[in-house]
């Protein structure tokens, strides 16, 4: 088994070398980041591992009949499998990602797939069937994870989704919000009901989630993922033009992505990050932020005094 796993971190360390190779615009300093080892994550009610950086698709995926913004994601895709990803999250309110991930899923090696979409609907019929549909557009056997989107009729849609991870149709159940929002209502929600999942906003700038739903996630054994991590862009146009701290290097950081999402997973409660990017070379900097260290907790309290100096400069 030792021998077998070797072979897949050299593998994907070959893959990330070439990866770099092909794109001399980076520093330099982000070559080394394939002698670094992918940080991973446990879910804890199976402790199947995780690297902790995944892939969004609202907004960016939505491009159905465009073929050069297809050929485009194909090799974003391709460069988000060949640096080790796995966690591909998805939602019918997307547009039509949920049919160009399946176009492009047959175009790709993905030697890994964590398949993870939502069901977004008002009643159980409904549900069930969007989530076949779903199922049809990615073109998987079954999902890894079905999350109930922005707590849209959760209580029907759990039901379901109960008796479809007892009958293996999926492997995990989960719940969603963005925006900040309904947070009273899903820490209730995560209360009294078992999820395997939940999916929330999360970042340097909006971590009201630190003070009930991370530790509640924690207690309960939830897995976290945070979607915005990069608040939409907002993060970047805050510190725009700065230079990072020079102390960036004690946890392998090279870029303000970096930064940021080494930020969000560095949480004890974070499992995953999902950010969203139509570029290749956003893509490789996403995702060396999921090789080397992360920051610890006294680390993290020093990118927060930085990053409200630096954007507030």
């Amino acid at each position: 088994m030792k021998t077998l796993e070797k072979r897949i971190e050299r593998r994907t360390l070959l893959k990330l070398i070439a990866g770099f190779a092909g794109s001399c615009w980076l520093s330099p300093s982000l070559l080394q980041a394939a002698e670094r080892t992918q940080i991973k994550k446990n879910i804890p009610v199976s402790n199947e591992s995780l690297p902790v950086i995944g892939m969004g698709t609202s907004r960016t995926f939505d491009s159905a009949g465009n073929s050069q913004k297809i050929a485009n994601l194909e090799k974003v895709l391709a460069q988000f499998f060949s640096m080790g990803g796995t966690l591909i999250d998805s939602s019918p309110m997307y547009g039509s990602a949920e049919q160009v991930i399946g176009t492009l899923l047959k175009r790709v090696e993905a030697e890994s797939l964590f398949a993870a979409t939502k069901v977004w609907t008002d009643g159980k019929a409904n549900g069930v069937t969007q989530m076949e549909l779903s199922r049809k557009l990615w073109g998987v056997e079954r999902f890894d994870l079905m999350q109930i989107h922005n707590l849209r009729d959760w209580r029907a849609h759990l039901e379901t989704l109960q008796a479809m991870k007892a009958e293996g149709r999926i492997r995990y159940l989960g719940i969603t919000t963005s925006h900040g929002r309904d947070h009273d209502e899903l820490y209730e929600v995560l209360s009294n009901h078992s999820f395997d999942f939940v999916q929330l906003s999360y970042n340097i700038n909006s971590r009201r989630v630190e003070e009930r739903l991370l530790p509640l996630a924690m207690d309960r054994g939830i897995a976290v993922i945070a979607n915005r991590p990069f608040a939409r862009g907002d993060l970047f146009r805050m510190v725009k033009d700065k230079p990072m701290p020079n102390w960036v290097d004690e946890f392998d950081c090279n870029s303000w992505a970096q930064f940021f999402l080494k930020y969000v997973v560095s949480h004890p409660a974070l499992t995953c990050a999902i950010p969203a990017t139509s570029k290749v070379h956003h893509m490789l900097d996403n995702m060396s932020a999921g090789f080397g260290r992360l920051p610890d907790s006294g680390m993290r309290k020093e990118m927060e005094k930085a990053f409200k100096q630096l954007s507030a400069a």
